[in-house]
C-alpha cells in the first residue's frame, strides 16, 4: 500500500509519477495537474455518495488511476471511440482518456448521482468528445458496429455484457475487462469470442486485464 503524508494534501507531481510508474505511465506536469483536479472532485463527492471505499488518495492513484491508465500500453488503446460500461466514478474511461485525449469516449452510468459526478469531472477538467449517457448498457441505444473499445471495471459480464459488447462493437473492435483470475477463465469459455492470454495488473496477483474480439 502507497502512503501519504496526509490525505488533505494534493500530491504532488513527483507523487503522481512515482504512484502511477509501476503501471508503465509518465505523467507529463499537465497531466499530473488533471489527475490532481480529479482526485480533489472526487474526495469531495466521496464524503456526499459512496464512489470508492478508498481514501488514501496516493493508494487511489494506484489502484484507480494507474490500473486503468495500464491499459492504453497494454491492449494498447490509442484512438476511436471507446464505451466505459458502468463508469462509476469514471474508472477507467476517464484515466485513459486523460492518457489518450484523441478518444471519443462515452460514459455509460445508470445512477443520476454517479452521472453528475462525472458531468462535474469532465466540465473541470474541460474535456473534449465526452459524453455521459445515464442509463444501463441494455437500454444505451448505442450505434451496433460503433466503437473500437468497449470497457468495463465493475460489471459481471455474465449480466448480458458480452452478446451487447458483441453487437456494439466494430469488426476489428476489442473488450476490455478489469477481473479476477478465476473469473477471466470462465469469461473465456465463450465461444463468440477469442480471447487473449490475461494479462497480469502491476501489484496485483489476483487481477488481471482480459482483451477479447467477437467471432
Amino acid at each position: 500500500m502507497i502512503v501519504s503524508k496526509s490525505k488533505h494534501n494534493p500530491p504532488s507531481d513527483d507523487a503522481i509519477r512515482t504512484a502511477l510508474a509501476p503501471f508503465g505511465v509518465t505523467p507529463s506536469p499537465a497531466l499530473c495537474k488533471q489527475v490532481r483536479v480529479y482526485l480533489r472532485i472526487l474526495m469531495q463527492w466521496t464524503d456526499k455518495i459512496s464512489l470508492t471505499s478508498i481514501r488514501e488518495p496516493l493508494e487511489i492513484l494506484a489502484r484507480h488511476f494507474g490500473e486503468s491508465m495500464f491499459a492504453a500500453s497494454a491492449v494498447p488503446i490509442e484512438r476511436g471511440r471507446l464505451a466505459d460500461v458502468g463508469s462509476g466514478a469514471g474508472f477507467p474511461g476517464l484515466p485513459l482518456k486523460l492518457i489518450r485525449p484523441d478518444l471519443h469516449l462515452t460514459l455509460i452510468e445508470p445512477n443520476i448521482k454517479k452521472s453528475a459526478f462525472l458531468s462535474e469531472v469532465v466540465r473541470a477538467l474541460e474535456l473534449a468528445n465526452v459524453t455521459v449517457l445515464r442509463s444501463t448498457f441494455a437500454d444505451s441505444r448505442i450505434r451496433p458496429a460503433a466503437h473500437a473499445f468497449i470497457t468495463s471495471r465493475a460489471l459481471n459480464p455474465s449480466k448480458g455484457l458480452l452478446p451487447w459488447a458483441n453487437r456494439s462493437l466494430a469488426p476489428s473492435g476489442r473488450l476490455v475487462l478489469w477481473t479476477a483470475k478465476d473469473i477471466a477463465q470462465g469469461i473465456c469459455s465463450d465461444v463468440h469470442w477469442n480471447w487473449l492470454e490475461p494479462i497480469l495488473i502491476p501489484q496485483s496477483k489476483l487481477r488481471v486485464l482480459l482483451v477479447g474480439q467477437p467471432l
